[in-house]
């Protein structure tokens, strides 16, 4: 039996090759077409591909412009924020320059042109959030604080008894911390 698988195996081997030849050649059309619909795919997606990469290029360029943007105006906002504040306070050169230019004043007169400049100078503060910590009889407080001595006082422990230079608060914040005497606690 085994003469006789052997002798047919050639024998269907040759038909199916023949079958597989006929096939191709009878849709010669059909695969000449594919390569034209592979070629016209081909290209549209390189189409697509170069537009997506220049939508990309774009999209790029314009972030990098947006951050160079921020970024100049930031440095503005440093460098010109105080300008308003400035302009305030030209108002109160101007008047110091002002009772300083007359000559024939009396003390009286000195002092009530210093008074308005004061109130000037308080106005622009108040304007611009920038506030005082006066803290004379308030419990220490280390951050608004900055302590220069203990010193025994009548006062309770850890209590400013007394205020040698005013600090200021801009926005809440502290600009210039009070430098104050501190109560180390009541005396013997």
């Amino acid at each position: 039996m085994s003469k006789n698988v052997t002798p047919q195996a050639p024998a269907e081997a040759a038909s199916a090759e023949d079958a597989i030849c006929a096939e191709a050649a009878s849709t010669p059309e059909s695969s000449t077409e594919a390569v034209p619909d592979l070629t016209a795919r081909i290209a549209g997606l390189e189409q697509k591909n170069a537009e997506l990469q220049d939508n990309w290029l774009r999209a790029r360029a314009e972030a990098e412009n947006v951050r160079r943007r921020a970024q100049e105006d930031i440095a503005k906002a440093h460098k010109f924020g105080i300008e308003k504040f400035a302009g305030e306070l030209l108002a109160v050169k101007d008047s110091l320059e002002a009772a300083l230019a007359s000559e024939k004043q009396t003390a009286d007169d000195l002092r009530g042109g210093v008074e308005l400049t004061l109130k000037q100078l308080v106005s622009a503060f108040e304007k611009y959030a920038l506030k005082e910590i006066d803290p004379l009889g308030e419990k220490f407080d280390p951050n608004r604080h900055q302590a220069i001595q203990m010193v025994a006082s009548d006062m309770e422990a850890n209590t400013v008894v007394q205020v040698l230079q005013k600090g200021y608060l801009i926005a809440g914040r502290v600009l210039r911390p009070a430098m104050v005497l501190v109560s180390g606690g009541k005396a013997d």
